[in-house]
């Protein structure tokens, strides 16, 4: 047994090491921002009661009316903490719209911020994914969870935490929840207009996507997508006479050697991809662009006449992009015999590059999450992640960071799984780097 003056020396040491654990979670922290972390415990069970309620309504890009119903839950949550939140209706560009909210502080030096979010999903309207499920103290499944609907929960506690702490006054923020980002509507420059003029607008783009799903890494750059479209044409004939001089080759042998030279001639270059993601040849094809089908008609003792591939280009910059047009064009110029091919690019997202102040500014968030007693944060492999809102912003502003979403893992599948744990960890982490851009010089 310990003796008392022992017990009182153990007693002591453990009182320290406690302090020293604590002191060691809390590092870094100023008295605001401890009040901070507290307004959002205090708020979490309403923060995931409300994303519960966004998840379960049905918002596939093109179920209009749900689109607008997240958009109002939304817009409600905004007003109720002193934001001016409209609906932008997207008619002119065949969606359902989007939610526009603004909050001005009187300081005319303040630091101006677009935050980004979307409210539309990849599941439609007579989809069996349709509803959230509790899985277990820490996960959560549901329909766009991760993408993006737990990021918008994530946008909304923490600037309600710096409202309810009075610390938002110091700020001006813009918030811009599309409903288009799965299925963007067209032409882009209407249906992307409100986050251009956001970017136009602002000092600082942050976007709450969950970029790779790691939460020691967020995304200080995103590939650029670009469409394209491949149109070849062949001379028909008989089977039997194919490879004559006088015949040639057929739209799918052409067609065939035309992507094989994109991938033996570019597959090597750092973060450029592309992909075929549809091809279809023969007599006739019948294409049904809207729907992303064709049909195809052909006989095996058939030349080809008609082959037709649509894809998509991704690159870091608008000059790798080009470069990889310049070199595309080049292959499909050189025709084998009696065929032709036209390849069309298509307007795309522009690339969000991985500029110094991108940098700065993940430093900035990783030392919040340091001090906050959750580690460092680093720059997510842009090939990790797709394209995202938040590029058309990004050549507008001087700092621009995404990925700062509910992480999980399945997007895009209805094996969307939430990691809760993160909800939390994420809110501080983006309340703290806001309150903390508030001060910057």
């Amino acid at each position: 047994m310990f003796s008392t003056s022992s017990r009182i020396v153990l007693l002591m040491i453990f009182i320290i090491f406690s302090k020293l654990s604590y002191a060691g979670n809390s590092q870094g922290l100023s008295k605001n921002e401890t009040l901070i972390v507290s307004q959002i415990k205090t708020d979490l069970p309403n923060t995931l009661n409300e994303l519960k309620q966004a998840v379960n309504i049905n918002s596939g890009s093109m179920n209009f009316v749900g689109v607008k119903a997240v958009g109002e839950l939304m817009i409600s949550q905004f007003r109720n903490i002193g934001f001016d939140a409209q609906w932008l209706d997207g008619s002119q560009f065949n969606r359902a719209g989007h939610v526009v909210a603004q909050f001005d502080s009187n300081n005319p030096k303040a630091k101006k911020i677009l935050m980004i979010g979307h409210l539309d999903t990849v599941f439609a309207k007579n989809d069996n994914f349709q509803s959230y499920q509790s899985l277990s103290n820490t996960e959560a499944a549901g329909p766009g969870i991760v993408d993006m609907k737990g990021g918008n929960s994530i946008i909304i506690a923490a600037l309600s935490a710096l409202k309810k702490t009075h610390l938002l006054e110091n700020l001006s923020i813009r918030v811009v929840m599309t409903g288009d980002e799965e299925s963007s509507g067209r032409p882009l420059n209407l249906s992307k207009k409100a986050i251009i003029d956001g970017g136009k607008w602002a000092d600082i783009a942050l976007g709450f996507e969950n970029g790779d799903s790691n939460i020691k890494t967020a995304m200080v750059a995103r590939r650029g997508y670009v469409g394209w479209r491949l149109n070849v044409t062949g001379k028909p004939a008989h089977s039997s006479q194919i490879f004559r001089e006088a015949v040639g080759y057929g739209a799918i042998y052409e067609a065939a050697r035309i992507l094989n030279a994109f991938r033996v001639n570019l597959s090597h270059e750092e973060n450029l991809t592309f992909n075929p993601g549809m091809i279809a040849g023969g007599t006739t094809v019948d294409e049904d662009r809207k729907q992303s089908t064709a049909i195809s008609f052909g006989k095996a003792n058939v030349i080809a006449q008609k082959a037709v591939v649509s894809g998509d280009i991704r690159a870091l910059s608008i000059q790798q992009a080009e470069r990889a047009k310049v070199a595309m064009h080049k292959i499909v110029s050189q025709s084998l015999a009696h065929t032709d091919a036209q390849l069309i690019f298509e307007a795309g997202y522009p690339p969000m590059s991985p500029v110094k102040g991108n940098h700065d500014l993940l430093t900035l968030y990783s030392q919040t999450s340091q001090d906050l007693g959750y580690g460092g944060v680093i720059a997510a492999n842009p090939r990790k992640a797709g394209a995202a809102d938040i590029s058309f912003a990004a050549e507008h502003v001087d700092m621009a960071l995404d990925g700062l979403g509910l992480m999980g893992r399945g997007g895009h599948t209805k094996g969307e799984v939430a990691d809760l744990t993160s909800l939390q960890k994420n809110i501080e982490k983006a309340a703290i780097l806001l309150h903390r851009l508030a001060s910057e010089k």
